[in-house]
């Protein structure tokens, strides 16, 4: 006779996504190579120049305060509405959001935790560099500058290097990071370049940011994408520790499972008589021996109940000897006569005996 085996919904749903048995072969992770060194330290220069340029009040700093007093915002209103949309893909939180649920989808469909675990150290990388960069320098914004020609830096504010733009080319270079084949990374390359570029120009459209903090927060956000192969010995020793950890506890689990039985055979004993616990017998010769032995600690000594195989007769419980003090049988005992009365004397009583037994004179 057929049997089919009838699915949920939900199993159904993860049937058609196709999930791979393995980890692909084919996933390779990004080298060190001299290329990305040679960008490495070429956008380092870069990053260096910027902030050298904004210390000084270079040029930087008068092409800043041009564009500003330009007010792109004024000069196209009917962009407005549409950038304010478009800046969302530069904040953290969303975009965040976004890429960690595709990552964790092609974790799961991978069978790795590199994904989730590479953006989670660029995140990371991203708010401890460009943090301390802005909390450092502690530039003002255009709307809230004081003084004109001024480059508004240790003025307790944190907008140098714009943390919008540094965010878009992480989170969406992230997708071209990971990228399994060549075409596909050189795709999503373009499209992360067009969307962070994008997200600058947004902000200094807005008014939010100076022109050098969009340069600053490109260049922050290359630097992290272009260092990332040095932390792929980190990621995989992290990927290796989370999958041994899940082994363990599901190695506690199994075990877990095996020992519910034991427990369930034992209850209806230790629901009878109590508890078990470890005494000490004596054997034949006198020595004494621990045992472990069933005993009713619930109920009084001469009803505790011992636990005994089927048709055998318990051999009476040898008696524990007291050092120091002779054992004598019931028989042997010398009688002993307690002294007085158990019941209370009572005074009326006998005082009314002894007027009945002595007659009154006289009478």
């Amino acid at each position: 006779m057929r049997t089919d085996q009838i699915l949920t919904r939900l199993e159904r749903v993860f049937a058609r996504l196709d999930r791979e048995p393995e980890r692909p072969a084919h996933l390779q992770t990004p080298q060190m190579s001299r290329h990305r060194v040679v960008l490495l330290g070429s956008t380092l220069v870069f990053y260096l120049a910027i902030v050298v340029a904004v210390l000084t009040t270079s040029w930087l700093v008068r092409l800043d305060w041009q564009v500003m007093f330009f007010r792109p915002y004024e000069q196209w209103p009917q962009l407005h509405a549409f950038l304010d949309y478009l800046v969302v893909l530069g904040q953290r939180g969303p975009t965040a959001v976004m890429v960690a649920a595709w990552l964790g989808w092609r974790s799961w469909r991978q069978h790795t935790l590199r994904p989730l675990i590479t953006l989670g150290v660029a995140l990371l990388l991203l708010n401890m560099t460009v943090g301390a960069v802005k909390l450092g320098l502690g530039r003002l914004g255009p709307h809230y500058a004081t003084q004109i020609g001024s480059a508004e830096l240790f003025a307790g504010g944190d907008i140098f290097p714009s943390g919008h733009t540094a965010n878009a080319v992480v989170t969406w270079g992230i997708l071209a990071y990971l990228a399994s084949t060549t075409v596909t990374r050189r795709v999503l390359s373009v499209v992360s370049a067009v969307v962070s570029l994008s997200v600058g120009a947004t902000t200094v459209y807005l008014g939010t940011h100076w022109v050098s903090d969009v340069l600053l927060g490109w260049s922050a956000g290359l630097l992290i994408l272009l260092a990332l192969p040095w932390f792929e010995p980190l990621i995989a020793r992290a990927e290796a520790y989370v999958f041994e950890l899940r082994e363990l506890l599901r190695r506690r689990a199994e075990t877990g499972r095996m020992a519910a039985p034991v427990a369930t055979a034992l209850m209806p004993l230790l629901s009878a008589g109590g508890k078990w616990q470890l005494r000490r017998t004596v054997d034949p010769v006198g020595e004494p021996a621990p045992a472990v032995v069933p005993t009713a600690v619930a109920a009084p000594a001469h009803q505790a109940v011992h636990a005994s195989p089927a048709g055998h007769t318990p051999a009476p419980r040898p008696a524990a000897i007291v050092p120091g003090r002779p054992h004598v049988i019931r028989s042997e005992r010398a009688p002993v006569t307690p002294v007085g009365g158990r019941r209370p004397a009572h005074t009326e009583r006998t005082a009314a005996r002894g007027a009945a037994a002595s007659p009154v004179a006289g009478s």
